[in-house]
């Protein structure tokens, strides 16, 4: 009531919303978060231009959905927070911190079929893309943004398929930035993924990108989900053409087969892991070439392991 009566005074609402978030660090908002979810993103909207509200308010959303990321009653108001968090992050595109913020928020939220409908209508994709332009540094806003456009790339319609070509050489290009990181490679390895699996990638992009997943491969082997990411995205490119199967046996740093052999050995006992190895495998065996490398390699050894270890697979 007091936050419907004083809606227009900006100092009240952010009040309330710190009121909030006080209620929820003591565990005792259960009943609440639907009206609490209502009330925030009202303000928000109501007070797009106030930086001190959208961070409060993001900060908000972002405790109510880690503590509510199922709960249908939080899930009904979904695409009124993603509406919200646009308007945000379109109002305050320079503003690094609170971008930070409400990108994260975006990520969670991208998990709901709803919520992308609604931010692939708004035209979403254009503002991420001009984000990770701007922001390629900061690596909570990579994760966050490639998180989204994973989300976008695998439930894509056709009048996304231009936009999504355009997000390839920039999420290569946050690979590239942030090669030591591995939850920011993570992410980034799964958006190309979906992006090669729609026939994003265009022929010149086959083989660099080809190098680049490899690259990021080898400095980050010890993490198995970026191993899965990779070989996902990897797999996806030789079906699609034998240069990216060429680049993979012959990158100057090193054969991508022996790379493949040194991931097996690291995550032996992870049957994921070794699926999407064998995924890999599988489209290797399309081009004579390769074989011919992975018989020099003695493949057929680690292959014979594998039917050992994983009958049932």
């Amino acid at each position: 009531e007091f936050m419907h009566a004083f809606w227009d005074i900006e100092e009240v609402q952010v009040k309330a919303i710190q009121l909030f978030a006080s209620s929820l660090r003591d565990k005792s908002a259960g009943p609440y978060l639907l009206k609490f979810t209502e009330l925030t993103t009202f303000a928000m909207k109501t007070h797009v231009d106030s930086p001190n509200l959208q961070v409060d308010g993001c900060s908000l959303l972002l405790e109510i959905l880690s503590q509510a990321p199922e709960q249908d009653a939080v899930m009904a108001l979904i695409e009124n927070v993603a509406t919200s968090l646009l308007d945000t992050v379109r109002e305050h595109s320079e503003n690094e911190e609170l971008l930070s913020l409400a990108c994260t928020v975006l990520m969670i939220i991208s998990a709901s079929e709803v919520a992308v409908e609604s931010l692939r209508k708004a035209g979403i994709i254009t503002d991420l893309l001009s984000i990770l332009g701007d922001f390629p540094h900061n690596a909570k806003i990579c994760l966050s943004c490639c998180g989204v456009l994973w989300s976008l790339a695998v439930s894509e319609s056709k009048a996304d398929h231009t936009l999504l070509k355009s997000a390839v050489p920039v999420i290569s290009a946050v690979l590239q930035e942030h090669l030591h990181n591995g939850p920011v490679t993570e992410s980034a390895c799964s958006a190309l993924w979906a992006l090669s699996l729609q026939g994003c990638l265009t022929e010149n992009e086959y083989e660099p990108t080809t190098a680049l997943l490899l690259d990021v491969l080898r400095m980050n082997l010890e993490r198995p989900v970026l191993v899965k990411n990779a070989c996902l995205a990897l797999a996806s490119l030789l079906r699609l053409s034998e240069i990216p199967a060429l680049r993979f046996i012959t990158d100057s740093k090193g054969s991508g087969i022996k790379l493949m052999k040194d991931a097996y050995r690291l995550h032996i006992n992870d049957p994921e892991v070794v699926e999407n190895i064998c995924m890999l495998i599988n489209e290797m065996v399309q081009y004579e070439d390769v074989v011919l490398d992975m018989l020099s390699q003695k493949m057929e050894e680690l292959l014979s392991e594998i039917k050992r270890r994983f009958p049932s697979s």
